[in-house]
C-alpha cells in the first residue's frame, strides 16, 4: 500500500513525535528537590526583598509550610497567624523543567516571584494545593544553578495556610510531613515576680495548707532532665540539661522551653539526703505531674499517678536510705489524646494554649508516724453555728480535735474514728464581706494519750444554698442570705510559669486585685490550682466556681455537638475506660478540695467540651458533695441537673429565655456564665505583638471606647439581674496568649479600669433583691 502521506509531511509529523517524546522524556527525567526550608518574616520588609541580591539573614527560619493547623489541606510547619507573611528561599536546577509550573496553596492573596521577577498573582484562597503552570513568558525567569523564590501572603480572618514549590508540571510531588517544631513560642514577657525566680526561693511555702505538719522537706529547685522515644523504660545514662521545679517543660521560668511529643517519655532526676527515724513513715508528694508518671527512688519503683492536676502521696519508706538518694520521674504526656487537658493544644492559638507538661507544682517529702493522720473532712453549718470534723487515720487510737478563734478555745472533742459535731457559741459566719476562719488542731493519741501525730487545719462556718425571690426566681444563697456572685472567668496561665504561677506572692496579686475591684467570685475556668490558691481564697473572702479540667479529643470525637441551652441535647459517647478515668480525676478534685469554705459550685462540663453522661455525673456530684451547688454544663448542652442552667453570650449579656419551653428552667438558677472578652491590646505587654491578637467582637479603638463597652455589658448585666439572672462571669481576668481581653496584661504590669473605677461600676450588682418566704433550700452535708 502507497503511503498516503508526502514525503515532506511525513518527515514533519515525525519531528513532531521526537520532539514530544524528547518533551516527555526530559519531563519525565526532571526531578526537583523540595526545599521546605525558609526565611520569613512577619514585618514589611524594605523594598527590593523580592530581589536576589536581598539579604534576609535577619529574616527568622522556619520550615514550610506556613499558617494554621485547622486550615484545609494544610500541612503547617511552622505556625502563621498574623496578617501578612513574607518569605524567601533558594532552590538549585541542573536543568530547566519543561514545564515549569507552582505547586501552590495560598490564602486571600498571594504574589509569587523568581529571581526578583513576578511570576504569578492570585486572588482567594485554595483549601488543597493546586498546580499552576508559569505562563511562557515567565519561564524564562528560571536559571541553572542557584534560583530565589519569594512570596508574599495577606490573610484577615478564619485559618490560613502559604505553601510554593516550583515543579514540572507533568506530576504533582510528594511533600514531606513537616516536623513538629519542638519549641514552644518563646515570648519575651514576663512578669516582675517570674523575672525574680531562683532555684533557691521556688515555691518555697508548705503546700498543703488544710492538713499541715511541721516536718517537710521542699524537693523543688534544680533536676537533671533528659527526653528519650517513648517505648524507653531504662533510666538515660546522659542528661540534656537541668530544669527549674516546678516549672513545666514548655515554660520560660523553667529554662528548657521544649514541646514534648506524645512519642517521647521526659525523665527528671535529683538527689537529696535523708535520715530515716525507727517507726516513722517517709512518704513522696506530688502537687501535679502532666500527665502519666512512674517515680523511682533509688532505681526502685515506688509508685506513679494518671490524671495531670491533682496531688498524689507514696510511700518510700523501703525505698529510701539514709544518706544520699537518687530520686527519678518518668512522664508520658499525650495532649489532644483523650486525657483531661483544659486549654491546653499541640498548636497553641485563639482560646486554646501551649502545652504543659511534666511537674509543674510542688515536690516535697514529709516523715510521718507508722500510725497518722490522712485526712481531714470537714464540713459547717450556719444554721446551728458547728463544724464537723470526720478524722481519717491509720491504724487504731483515738484523736483530740481543739477548735481556736485566734488563740482562744472555743470547742474541743476526744474520742475515735467517728465524726464530731462541735458547736460554736456566738459563731462568726464565713463570708467575702468577713471571711471569719477558726483554727483547728488535731492530734492522733496512743492508748496513754500520747500524741503520735498532730495536724494543724481550719475551716469557715457557711452554708451555701438557693431561694426563689418574690418572683418566683432562683437566687444563690450564703448563710441564708441572697447574694448575687459576680465575677471573672479566670484562667490561671502566666506568660513565664505557663500553668504554674511564678510564686506564691503573684498568685495572691491576682486574688486580692480582683477583690479591690469589686468582684466577690472567681470562676476558675478547666484548671485546678495549687491548693494554696484556695487559702488564699479562703482567708481573703473569695467564693469560687470550680470547673472540672476537660477532656476528649474535639468535637465529635469525645465532645458532642454544641446545643448551648436548645432542647433536646446529645452526649458524645465515651469509651468505658476513658470515663473511669474522668470520674477517678473528678474525685480527686473534690476530696482534695472540699474542705475549702470559699469553693460553692462545682462545674463538671463547659461548652460541650468533652460532655457525656451528663445526668448521670451531675446527680453523682450533687450526691457526692451535698453541700454546695452543681453547674452540671456551663454554657453548654442543657440537661434536668444539678441546679443551675448557664448561658454563655459574646461579646454583651443576654439570656435565651424564649428557650424556657414548658418551663424547662424553672427550677434551675440563671446564670450568665461567660459574656464580654472586649480586648484591648496594650503595646509592649503582649505576648506576640506579631500576630493576630483578639477579643470577642472588634478591637475598640481607644481605652475611652475599650471602657464604654465593658459599662455597657455591666448596664445589661444589670438589666439582666432583674428579670432573674443571679450570677455572672466576665470573661476575663487577665490577657492569655493571643488573648487580649483581659481587664489586666498577660504580664499583670498595665490595669486596663483601675480597681476603684471597677468596684464603683459593679457596686449596682449588688443592691438587694426582695424574696419570698418559706421556699428557701439549704445545701448542707448530711
Amino acid at each position: 500500500m502507497s503511503d498516503p502521506l508526502s514525503r515532506p509531511r511525513r518527515l514533519a509529523l515525525q519531528a513532531i513525535v521526537f520532539a514530544l517524546a524528547l518533551t516527555m522524556l526530559n519531563a519525565a527525567s526532571f526531578s526537583q528537590e523540595i526545599v521546605d526550608s525558609w526565611r520569613y518574616t512577619l514585618r514589611q520588609p524594605s523594598e527590593g526583598w523580592q530581589n536576589v541580591t536581598f539579604d534576609a539573614t535577619d529574616w527568622t527560619e522556619g520550615q514550610g509550610g506556613f499558617g494554621t493547623s485547622d486550615t484545609p489541606g494544610s500541612r503547617v510547619g511552622t505556625t502563621w497567624s498574623t496578617n501578612n507573611i513574607w518569605l524567601r528561599k533558594s532552590f538549585d536546577l541542573e536543568a530547566i523543567p519543561e514545564n515549569p509550573a507552582l505547586w501552590m496553596h495560598h490564602d486571600e492573596d498571594a504574589e509569587v516571584f523568581i529571581n526578583g521577577q513576578p511570576v504569578a498573582k492570585v486572588k482567594g484562597f485554595t483549601s488543597k494545593y493546586e498546580m499552576l503552570p508559569l505562563p511562557l513568558e515567565k519561564r524564562s525567569t528560571l536559571k541553572l544553578g542557584r534560583n530565589v523564590l519569594s512570596v508574599h501572603c495577606r490573610q484577615t480572618t478564619g485559618g490560613q495556610f502559604i505553601d510554593v514549590h516550583l515543579v514540572n508540571g507533568g506530576s504533582e510531588p510528594t511533600l514531606p510531613i513537616p516536623a513538629r517544631s519542638t519549641r514552644p513560642f518563646q515570648s519575651e514577657l514576663v512578669t516582675e515576680w517570674g523575672a525574680g525566680v531562683t532555684a533557691e526561693n521556688a515555691w518555697t511555702e508548705y503546700p498543703r495548707p488544710q492538713l499541715v505538719r511541721e516536718n517537710w522537706t521542699n524537693l523543688n529547685g534544680l533536676w537533671d532532665y533528659a527526653i528519650t522515644p517513648v517505648a524507653e523504660k531504662e533510666a538515660p545514662t546522659e542528661w540534656t540539661g537541668q530544669i527549674l521545679v516546678p516549672f513545666c517543660l514548655e515554660s520560660k521560668i523553667g529554662g528548657v522551653q521544649r514541646l514534648l511529643d506524645g512519642a517521647e517519655a521526659l525523665w527528671y532526676r535529683r538527689s537529696f539526703d535523708w535520715t530515716a527515724k525507727a517507726s516513722k513513715r517517709q512518704l513522696l508528694n506530688f502537687e501535679a505531674v502532666d500527665y502519666r508518671c512512674e517515680v523511682f527512688v533509688n532505681g526502685k519503683l515506688v509508685g506513679g499517678h494518671t490524671g495531670g492536676n491533682t496531688p498524689f502521696s507514696l510511700d518510700v519508706t523501703n525505698a529510701v536510705q539514709d544518706g544520699a538518694n537518687e530520686l527519678v520521674v518518668r512522664v508520658e504526656d499525650e495532649t489532644e489524646k483523650f486525657q483531661l487537658r483544659g486549654k491546653q493544644t499541640l498548636n497553641a492559638r485563639g482560646i486554646w494554649y501551649t502545652q504543659v507538661s511534666g511537674i509543674w507544682q510542688t515536690v516535697w517529702m514529709e516523715e510521718v508516724p507508722t500510725r497518722s493522720i490522712e485526712q481531714l473532712k470537714i464540713g459547717s453549718d450556719a444554721n446551728t453555728g458547728t463544724i464537723t470534723v470526720r478524722p481519717i487515720f491509720t491504724g487504731s487510737g483515738k484523736v483530740r480535735i481543739v477548735v481556736r478563734d485566734g488563740d482562744v478555745v472555743v470547742a474541743e472533742a476526744t474520742g475515735g474514728k467517728q465524726t464530731y459535731r462541735l458547736e460554736i457559741v456566738d459563731a462568726k459566719l464565713w463570708s467575702p464581706a468577713s471571711p471569719h476562719l477558726y483554727n483547728i488542731e488535731v492530734a492522733l493519741l496512743d492508748s496513754e494519750g500520747q500524741t503520735l501525730d498532730r495536724v494543724e487545719s481550719y475551716t469557715g462556718i457557711r452554708t451555701v444554698g438557693k431561694v426563689k425571690d418574690a418572683d418566683g426566681q432562683w437566687r444563690f444563697t450564703l448563710n441564708g442570705d441572697v447574694l448575687f456572685h459576680w465575677g471573672p472567668l479566670d484562667q490561671g496561665w502566666w506568660p513565664d510559669g505557663l500553668l504554674t504561677p511564678p510564686s506564691d506572692e503573684a498568685m495572691l496579686f491576682d486574688i486580692e486585685w480582683l477583690k479591690s475591684a469589686g468582684f466577690n467570685m472567681i470562676r476558675k475556668h478547666i484548671k485546678v490550682e495549687p491548693r494554696r490558691y484556695y487559702y488564699h481564697c479562703d482567708r481573703l473572702g473569695m467564693l469560687v466556681w470550680q470547673d472540672q479540667v476537660s477532656g476528649g479529643t474535639g468535637r465529635n470525637n469525645g465532645w458532642p455537638e454544641w446545643t448551648r441551652l436548645k432542647p433536646d441535647p446529645v452526649d458524645a459517647e465515651w469509651p468505658a475506660t476513658q470515663h473511669q478515668q474522668f470520674m477517678n480525676e473528678f474525685e480527686e478534685m473534690i476530696d482534695g478540695l472540699e474542705n475549702h469554705p470559699s469553693i460553692v459550685v462545682w462545674t463538671p462540663f463547659n461548652e460541650a467540651w468533652g460532655q457525656h453522661q451528663t445526668v448521670e455525673i451531675g446527680r453523682w456530684t450533687a450526691k457526692r458533695d451535698p453541700s454546695r451547688l452543681v453547674n452540671a454544663a456551663s454554657g453548654g448542652n442543657f440537661w434536668p441537673v444539678g441546679d443551675i442552667v448557664d448561658e454563655h453570650r459574646y461579646p454583651h449579656p443576654g439570656f435565651p429565655f424564649e428557650l424556657n419551653i414548658e418551663g424547662r428552667f424553672d427550677d434551675f438558677i440563671k446564670v450568665m456564665g461567660e459574656f464580654g472578652g472586649h480586648g484591648f491590646p496594650v503595646q509592649g505587654h503582649l505576648w506576640d505583638s506579631q500576630r493576630r491578637n483578639w477579643g470577642y467582637g472588634d478591637i475598640p479603638k481607644t481605652e475611652a471606647e475599650y471602657k464604654d463597652r465593658y459599662t455597657t455589658s455591666i448596664r445589661m448585666l444589670d438589666e439582666l439581674r432583674a428579670q432573674g439572672i443571679a450570677a455572672g462571669v466576665y470573661t476575663q481576668t487577665t490577657d492569655v496568649e493571643g488573648e487580649v481581653n483581659g481587664l489586666m496584661t498577660y504580664d499583670r504590669k498595665v490595669i486596663k479600669i483601675p480597681a476603684q473605677e471597677l468596684a464603683k461600676l459593679h457596686e449596682k450588682l449588688f443592691e438587694v433583691v426582695p424574696v419570698s418566704s418559706g421556699e428557701a433550700k439549704a445545701n448542707n452535708e448530711d
